[in-house]
């Protein structure tokens, strides 16, 4: 059996890989992500430290996109390893293997290990906590009790949604026969192993004010106030639309199975983990991570039931049914397919919504293929300007963007290594030298800029212009300015770091 696990971690490497057409660039996120490598510590404004250490691995390995794509693909295998495992713990033979292997790959979890973010790693930790906890339950051994806690506190370093599968948990087991594990010894020993593991973060966050407390309200004002609870709801059967009878199975067996009968807690996590989702707003994608250990439930159980007569014959359909469901999600869902072809055959793009952006507009392309768009050919654009500047004035010369993408793209793509490009968005204001001496300033600014002719700028530098425009009409970004400012008449440092300290107050 292990031949054909391995078989579907290839099939899962090449699926992945063939996603992405080449006219793509990386994903905004992606860039901030990987400049991370070059600022490690105990935690980001955003995110916790986990993502930066892979950064920093992709980082030696020449940080070329064929890494940054990798790292999501392989955690997205190690899930269906995971889930194999599980099948295999819940007794389950090779059609239960196949059937949860095939429902997990062809999934929207191909869609989250696209993009390199702390969600692929954060499913996989949720799965690895749920097949621990299973583990510990069928052999009563400490041990998986300590593996688990030490995936929890590592799933915490990666992203903090992970506090959900607690929130979710603790209520189900305490209404179950497993609630005497809480007055075990074990159990706290287990919780401070934990501790211990998160809490150089936990001392990150409180050195610098949690700033994910302001994070999460940011979101909450900004994006999760738009999210509507009936659409978060209706997602949930779309993750896994062809595998969805599956998941129903799981419930059900998970209520009237009699060998399932010591993880019916499992189905209560269920509904108490979604409640919790569904009360706090949060995005449709935050909850995958459930999911996963129940197509594991759900596959020893289908596989029972068809396992005589002629309801053998209809393991086909089963298999099948999820591979018929993943041909509409690989042809519109998925960025492989460069933007001149989906232009020319906009209309199944429309029917499903994928035209209409954040912005209440329908567009040419999805809004997470344009946000993959103009990346690269901007770091060209600032190169462009870079080079017409004499070299020994970039000593003195820091460029400063309007958001994240802007200066993690130039710094990925730039050719230009003697500097390297800043925001006072995101973590960027922190990395920002400000012992640097600053004489001469690039400013690359947004197609919404509300000051085009740079009135506030112009009377503190000798000499200002704009020295280039990057315009992409597909790409999210699909306008960006730069100009140059030289020869400062007051002290550039001194300003800079009033606006850093103000970013920072705003931050946190």
């Amino acid at each position: 059996m292990k031949y054909s696990l391995y078989l579907f971690i290839l099939i899962k490497f090449v699926l992945q890989y063939s996603l992405i057409d080449p006219s793509y660039d990386l994903q905004r996120d992606e860039y901030l992500h990987l400049d991370q490598a070059h600022h490690l510590a105990w935690g980001y404004m955003s995110v916790p430290p986990f993502t930066s250490w892979i950064s920093w691995i992709i980082l030696q390995l020449g940080n070329h996109a064929f890494g940054v794509h990798f790292f999501p693909a392989l955690f997205g295998a190690l899930t269906i390893v995971v889930v194999w495992k599980t099948i295999e713990s819940l007794g389950g033979k090779y059609f239960a293997l196949y059937l949860g292997a095939i429902s997990v790959l062809l999934s929207a979890v191909l869609r989250l290990n696209t993009l390199f973010q702390p969600n692929s790693f954060d499913v996989l930790a949720w799965t690895t906590c749920y097949y621990l906890l299973i583990r510990f339950i069928q052999t009563d051994q400490s041990k998986w009790l300590y593996y688990l806690s030490v995936m929890w506190a590592i799933g915490f370093l990666n992203k903090y949604n992970i506090l959900f599968l607690i929130l979710g948990l603790l209520p189900a087991i305490l209404l179950s026969e497993h609630r005497k594990l809480f007055f075990q010894k074990r159990f706290y020993l287990a919780l401070c192993l934990g501790f211990v593991i998160i809490l150089p973060n936990l001392i990150w966050q409180y050195n610098h004010q949690f700033p994910v407390i302001h994070h999460m309200k940011l979101l909450s004002t900004i994006q999760l106030v738009h999210v509507n609870r009936l659409d978060f709801l209706r997602s949930q059967m779309l993750f896994f639309v062809g595998s969805f009878f599956v998941l129903i199975a799981s419930c059900w067996a998970l209520l009237f199975y009699p060998p399932f009968s010591k993880f019916r807690f499992f189905f209560w996590n269920l509904v108490f983990t979604l409640a919790i989702f569904t009360y706090f707003k949060a995005k449709d994608y935050y909850a995958i991570g459930l999911y996963p250990i129940y197509l594991s439930f759900g596959s020893v159980y289908v596989a029972l039931v068809l396992q005589h007569g002629w309801k053998k014959y209809l393991q086909l359909i089963a298999l099948a049914l999820p591979c018929l469901a993943f041909i509409p999600m690989y042809l519109y869902v998925f960025p492989n397919h460069n933007p001149k072809s989906i232009i020319q055959n906009p209309s199944p793009y429309e029917k499903l919504g994928l035209l209409h952006w954040e912005d209440g507009k329908d567009h040419h392309i999805p809004q997470d293929f344009a946000d993959m768009l103009g990346w690269k050919q901007l770091a060209l654009k600032l190169d462009s300007v870079l080079a017409t500047l004499p070299k020994t004035s970039l000593d003195s010369t820091i460029i400063l963007c309007d958001n994240y993408g802007q200066a993690g793209a130039i710094n990925y793509y730039s050719q230009n290594r003697a500097i390297e490009a800043y925001s006072m968005n995101a973590d960027y204001a922190r990395w920002i030298p400000l012992n640097k001496p600053m004489k001469h300033v690039i400013l690359v600014k947004e197609y919404d800029d509300e000051d085009p002719n740079r009135t506030e700028e112009r009377p503190l530098f000798d000499t200002l212009y704009l020295a280039g425009v990057h315009l992409n009409p597909l790409a999210r970004e699909h306008k960006v300015s730069i100009y140059v400012l030289k020869n400062a008449k007051i002290n550039i440092n001194k300003r800079v770091q009033d606006e850093v300290m103000e970013a920072m107050q705003t931050a946190y």
